[in-house]
């Protein structure tokens, strides 16, 4: 049906009055960018105003000549920016996307470049030669133009391993480069200081510290549009960690290091920024994790219904459509009673299961409510035992669940036995094990693949990296085992 979209009020008859959509969600990320705006605003005023006091009085100008602190500041950063480097592509390896994998990569070289001219040259008592004091500033920059470029990027990467591994080949290909290029052409490089009224800043030290200054507004800039784009929240920390960068480097510019070994107010907003950086990180990465079991327990959900309720309710279905055709209700009454009463005993089982997954009931609980369903009718005697220290992971409570239920209903179904035995333990070794035994029929170990219950459960253990293992012999029972990944 088309209408007329000029005049909406024209077609009340016919949509009616409903409430208007609930915009509270869009109410309450726009109060939270607008803190963030103001956080920033309030932030860069306070740098701003230390800044030009430095500038308007030289005196108060603090660098101190602390070697050992200043290694323990560039060593305490590096590690950090690794770490912001290992989490970024952990969300990479999750999400795919560009704007995470160049992130890695810029502080992955920012953070080897330090450590690789800046931390190793200066242990045992070394000093920092002009050589590798460009080297580590070119890194620096190397690392801050791959930053501020990377919330300006889209778009998803195929082939993530591929892209991680040359990644991190790229950065050692960047780092030896560098090292080359300096080592070779170290002995014409100046000293990377400055003494007001001793000595000048060298050429080329002030633009590339302005270099500096300017990719790191780049990058304020870039990860608050991000921010305001997506709602990403490692973007919101970023943003706020390169703030802090960005009057850093503006220190820099503004009054050059005395030294090499010379502590200065813009080490410890570097350092204070790497810490907000590496707690965005972390929170991005469990957020991405989330994510994705989420979607997993969805997709697992959807498999659930698939395999189990629906299957009932198509039978159900196909019934009810007998009856209509004629067939006489004695006839298909009890197929459709015994379907509905299977459909009605799945969805407990699938209600069970997925409750255990997500914490609304005990494991234990659960599994040992569809045990006296199961025997409810006295037909098999189920033994069930389960190590009460045991650990097992949300995904692993419901793919163990729905094995125990595959392996019963087998038993139930096709070995016509009296009795099983179901075992969730731990060895001395610390090996966890699900165990099913019955006292069966059996089979011969060429219908050990063709059955469709054991494909099922194999790709349950797989699916939570546990080994499957089955033994059965003709009149003697069955016996599976899974083990559980370490």
């Amino acid at each position: 049906m088309v209408v007329d979209d000029e005049n909406a009020g024209g077609h009340i008859l016919l949509i009616g009055r409903s409430p208007s959509a609930d915009k509270t969600h869009m109410k309450r990320r726009r109060t939270e960018l607008q803190a963030w705006l103001w956080g920033e605003v309030v932030l860069a005023g306070l740098l701003g105003a230390s800044l030009a006091l430095f500038v308007a009085y030289p005196a108060l100008r603090t660098q101190y000549n602390r070697p050992l602190l200043l290694l323990v500041l560039e060593t305490t950063m590096a590690l950090a920016g690794v770490l912001v480097a290992l989490l970024a592509a952990a969300r990479f390896s999750v999400v795919g996307l560009w704007t995470d994998l160049l992130l890695s990569a810029g502080f992955l070289i920012g953070s080897l470049s330090s450590v690789a001219f800046a931390v190793v040259p200066v242990l045992n008592g070394g000093s920092l030669n002009p050589a590798d004091a460009w080297a580590a500033l070119l890194g620096s920059i190397t690392a801050q133009g791959l930053i501020a470029i990377a919330p300006f990027l889209g778009g998803r990467v195929r082939v993530r391993e591929r892209a991680l591994r040359d990644t991190v080949i790229a950065a050692g290909v960047v780092l030896v480069f560098a090292w080359l290029v300096f080592r070779a052409h170290g002995s014409g490089l100046p000293a990377l200081t400055a003494v007001p009224g001793v000595r000048a800043a060298p050429p080329g030290l002030v633009s590339a510290l302005a270099a500096q200054a300017l990719l790191a507004l780049l990058a304020v800039v870039g990860w608050g549009r991000r921010l305001v784009r997506t709602g990403d929240d490692l973007a919101r920390w970023l943003a706020l960690g390169f703030t802090l960068e960005l009057f850093a480097a503006l220190h820099l510019v503004f009054t050059p290091l005395r030294g090499t070994t010379y502590v200065a107010a813009g080490d410890f907003l570097r350092l204070i920024a790497f810490a907000l950086m590496l707690v965005g990180a972390w929170r991005a990465i469990r957020s991405a994790e989330v994510g994705r079991a989420v979607a997993e327990e969805r997709a697992r959900v959807a498999r659930e219904i698939h395999d189990g309720l629906a299957q009932y309710l198509f039978a159900l279905s196909t019934h009810a459509q007998m009856l209509e055709a004629g067939v006489p209700v004695d006839e298909v009454g009890p197929q459709l009673k015994e379907a509905a009463e299977l459909a009605q005993q799945e969805a407990r089982f699938a209600i069970l299961a997925l409750s255990s997954a997500s914490g609304t009931a005990p494991f234990d609980s659960a599994l040992r409510r569809y045990v006296e369903f199961l025997t409810a009718d006295g037909e098999l005697e189920v033994d069930l035992e389960i190590d009460p220290h045991i650990r097992l992971a949300p995904d692993e409570q419901i793919e163990i669940f729905r094995i125990v239920q595959e392996g019963l209903g087998n038993v139930r179904r096709h070995a016509h036995a009296s009795r099983a035995e179901v075992v969730i333990g731990q060895r001395p070794s610390g090996e966890r094990f699900v165990a099913i035994e019955d006292d069966g029929e059996g089979f011969h170990d060429d219908a050990m693949t063709g059955g469709q219950g054991l494909r099922n459960m194999r790709d349950r253990a797989s699916s939570i990296e546990g080994g499957f293992s089955v033994r059965s012999t003709p009149g003697l029972g069955t016996a599976l085992e899974v083990v559980l990944r370490t």
